[in-house]
């Protein structure tokens, strides 16, 4: 609340038209106060309805960041356990892959054997077949 430089009797005068402004919109409440000079007990009350209007204001916003920054510590918690999850399946996934890539390798060798002696056997063959005619 202001602090109040008025008189007793203002204050209390600033006190009731207060309690009579808390049914009034701000809308209303500002423009009653523009049309009362500054100093006056409508501007005085108008004023006072006025701050503490926003600071009611503030405490709702402020409790509502802090709920939002509580969610966002939350989700950043999360989105970390996720990414290490993803870090490790990709690091799984790259030792699979390079041990494919291994016994393709391998498969290859083995390819590249089986032909030749497929191939020794195929010349063999036709040798044998050669020699006997």
């Amino acid at each position: 609340m202001a602090t109040s430089t008025l008189e007793p009797k203002a204050e209390e005068t600033v006190q009731a038209l207060i309690q009579l402004l808390r049914t009034r919109s701000s809308e209303e409440i500002r423009q009653r106060m523009y049309d009362n000079p500054p100093g006056s007990h409508w501007w005085s009350a108008c004023k006072t309805e006025l701050d503490m209007r926003n600071g009611e204001q503030m405490a709702t916003a402020m409790v509502d960041t802090s709920r939002v920054l509580d969610k966002l510590r939350g989700a950043t918690d999360h989105m970390d356990e996720l990414t290490e999850k993803l870090l490790q399946a990709t690091t799984e996934m790259s030792e699979v892959v390079r041990e494919v890539k291994e016994s393709g390798r391998r498969m290859e060798i083995a390819t590249y054997a089986i032909l030749g002696i497929t191939i020794a056997q195929l010349f063999y063959i036709a040798f044998q077949f050669s020699t006997r005619r």
